[in-house]
């Protein structure tokens, strides 16, 4: 990251659930600007709960911890530069909302979530709170088989080695960028109960099973948003 960041996080226990879709059912819902990035010819949504920790401003030891998911597709900003534009943040942390909301410009939503961690086993619960239309998720999974580095041209390496986010906020575009190393990223198998995400967000539920990868741990680190 060229400039110095604003936040420091560590991502625990992220499940990357992603289904194909056709690029038109997402070019429709992006800001002007935005275009639809495709890998193979198809563009892809992505339901991705994971945990926030230690989430810090710089050179303060905050600490802030909490669960999140979010609903997102992947998009190339006006200069081509490849990233995620997020539909939906759900999270369960009052102030962290807040602080994303004010910061980020980012679409979070306050939710009531619970994450309970077994024998190589993660249960994420989900439920949106307060003035919002209701959202719920439900889901255990857990890793298959040996970690691996995604590689580039790869469609794993496509959905998660993403280093920019683009938000709309007060009618205007704007773009944040991250800094880790590569994923280390196992496949995973879900058991998906509940996911409303879809829905509240406009778009019919995707056919076919998802494609599945975890995330045991990522240091994270975000600087501040531009206007595109």
């Amino acid at each position: 990251m060229a400039e110095p960041a604003v936040l420091s996080m560590v991502w625990r226990d992220a499940l990357f659930a992603h289904w194909p879709v056709e690029p038109s059912l997402v070019a429709e819902r992006l800001p002007d600007r935005l275009s639809v990035d495709t890998h193979d010819g198809e563009a892809y949504l992505g339901v991705v709960p994971f945990v926030m920790e230690d989430i810090s401003p710089r050179g303060v030891p905050f600490g802030l911890s909490f669960g999140e998911i979010n609903l997102r597709t992947y998009v190339r900003g006006p200069d081509g530069t490849p990233g995620i534009y997020f539909f939906n943040l759900d999270a369960d942390d009052r102030l962290g909302v807040f602080v994303a909301w004010s910061l980020f410009e980012l679409p979070y939503y306050r939710a009531e979530i619970t994450v309970e961690r077994g024998d190589r086993e993660v249960r994420f619960r989900s439920r949106r709170v307060g003035d919002a239309e209701p959202a719920a998720f439900d889901a255990t999974y857990s890793p298959v088989g040996e970690r691996f580095e995604a590689e580039p041209g790869s469609l794993p390496h496509f959905l998660t080695e993403r280093y920019r986010f683009y938000t709309e906020g007060r009618d205007r575009l704007y773009y944040g960028d991250i800094d880790h190393e590569p994923w280390a990223l196992s496949e995973a198998r879900a058991e998906i109960r509940e996911n409303d995400l879809f829905r509240v967000n406009g778009f019919a539920e995707p056919d076919g099973d998802p494609l599945l990868h975890y995330a045991p741990r990522l240091d994270v680190t975000a600087g501040r948003v531009h206007r595109v």
